[in-house]
């Protein structure tokens, strides 16, 4: 089984490709530049470096949110558009699920912690049982205090990572009551080879979708929509 795995939900934007439990190549930039100048290039440099073949994927793995709305159409879309192209099936792998899988069998609880602006983030809560990653708490956006409060009520050691670990790390120094800890550089942001490894489980319990099928999950509407909703109210 060989499977090409994209994640643009975030800052970072990553392409990797896994085959059989291993990891072929994972070409990962974490810097300010738009996703879709960086996602293709990327995908084209893996596909010279390691002589691959996209007709002989299996299927496609997309971070599916949720995640930076841009980002997360960009990912979306580039998926579909391989997809549909190479007639193979997409792998919808969540955002917040695919960043605890970078933290493969870490004691405690994960919290990965995606910045959503206004004082929220984009999280859930994990453990490891068995070699097996268990959701605790199912992703969702969340104000920071009450994601706080939770993980207090847990009552068990917990290690955070995520592009909201910096945004938000004062307010975790001054009101965890519980032991916590940072995930490390190199695995505190999403990455494309987690994603692949994932969906390689979802593969085999035939968790797919046509490219004309996937739609990311957004877990709430953007902010122009908002602000429309906001307009419209203040006409009546």
């Amino acid at each position: 089984m060989k499977i090409l795995a994209l994640d643009s939900s975030g800052l970072v934007a990553s392409v990797a490709v896994v085959e059989e439990d291993q990891l072929l190549a994972e070409y990962t930039v974490n810097y300010k530049k738009t996703h879709s100048q960086t996602l293709l290039p990327m995908l084209d440099e893996i596909v010279k470096m390691i002589e691959l073949d996209l007709e002989t994927i299996d299927a496609i793995a997309v971070a599916a949110g949720p995640g930076s709305f841009t980002g997360l159409r960009i990912g979306s879309a580039t998926a579909k558009g391989l997809g549909l192209a190479l007639k193979k099936p997409l792998i919808p792998v969540p955002t917040v699920d695919a960043l605890a899988y970078n933290l493969y069998d870490t004691t405690g609880v994960i919290c990965p912690m995606m910045d959503a602006r206004r004082k929220q983030v984009y999280t859930g809560i994990y453990r490891f049982e068995d070699h097996e990653l268990v959701t605790v708490s199912a992703q969702k956006a969340i104000a920071v205090e009450e994601l706080i409060q939770e993980l207090n009520a847990l009552g068990e050691a917990v290690t955070f990572l995520g592009d909201g670990v910096t945004v938000y790390q004062e307010m975790l120094k001054e009101n965890m009551q519980v032991p916590y800890s940072f995930a490390p550089a190199h695995l505190n942001k999403q990455r494309a080879g987690a994603v692949g490894a994932l969906a390689e489980k979802y593969y085999r319990e035939g968790k797919t979708v046509t490219a004309a099928e996937h739609q990311p999950e957004y877990l709430r509407v953007s902010q122009a929509e908002r602000e429309r909703a906001e307009r419209e109210a203040g006409k009546r």
